[in-house]
């Protein structure tokens, strides 16, 4: 019982670390809450955990073999990762935030899988998040001989439900933030956090060639 609950806490700690990071998929997730609101955010966060778990778990089946192809397909992937990034930043920087409070918007069927699955390919798209993850498992000793199968089940769902907890948590405080904002300052947002994601995209393009 001692080690399932050892498991539970270190999974939730590391569902929390992978997601907190303030990078691209950070910033999407505050751009939507603000334009789109609390919702289509959430599922932005939890494509972003889906991706997120399917490196854990790859992490888990074989951290040799993993490691040594993300190391020699290095400059390919960063390419692929920095191209992504900088669609998403394009997109961002030209959207029109007064479309998103058109009243017409709001008797339109939502659908969330777009988000969710832009989400997922921004996230995806950075397979060097394995080496944060690699240093997560190493740190909590999350990964022991001695473990059964029962251990690593409760394991992997709690660091999905650490991840959809941090998601949960900030779609919550930044959508209570949405009304000390105008058409003007989310027009403003687009652009910054548009430029951001850009700048993300040049710098990984830059140190794919050093």
């Amino acid at each position: 019982m001692e080690s399932l609950i050892y498991v539970l806490l270190r999974g939730l700690a590391i569902g929390v670390l992978i997601s907190a990071p303030m990078g691209p998929i950070g910033m999407l997730v505050i751009q939507r809450t603000l334009n789109k609101g609390r919702w289509p955010a959430f599922f932005t966060g939890i494509g972003a955990s889906v991706s997120d778990m399917f490196y854990c778990i790859l992490t888990g089946a074989g951290i040799a073999f993993i490691t040594d192809f993300i190391s020699s397909q290095q400059f390919i992937l960063q390419l692929a990762g920095s191209a992504v990034l900088a669609v998403f930043g394009i997109y961002l920087f030209r959207k029109n935030p007064a479309r998103r409070v058109n009243p017409k918007d709001d008797l339109m069927p939502k659908s969330y899988w777009k988000d969710m699955v832009s989400g997922f390919l921004l996230t995806f798209s950075n397979p060097l998040i394995l080496f944060f993850i690699i240093g997560l498992f190493a740190r909590f000793n999350f990964l022991l001989p001695e473990y059964r199968y029962y251990h690593y089940i409760l394991g992997y769902l709690s660091i999905a439900v650490g991840a959809l907890a941090w998601w949960f948590m900030i779609t919550l405080l930044v959508n209570k933030m949405r009304a000390h904002f105008n058409v003007r300052s989310l027009y403003i947002i687009n652009r910054v956090i548009g430029g951001i994601l850009v700048a993300f995209a040049l710098i990984s393009l830059v140190t794919a060639f050093i």
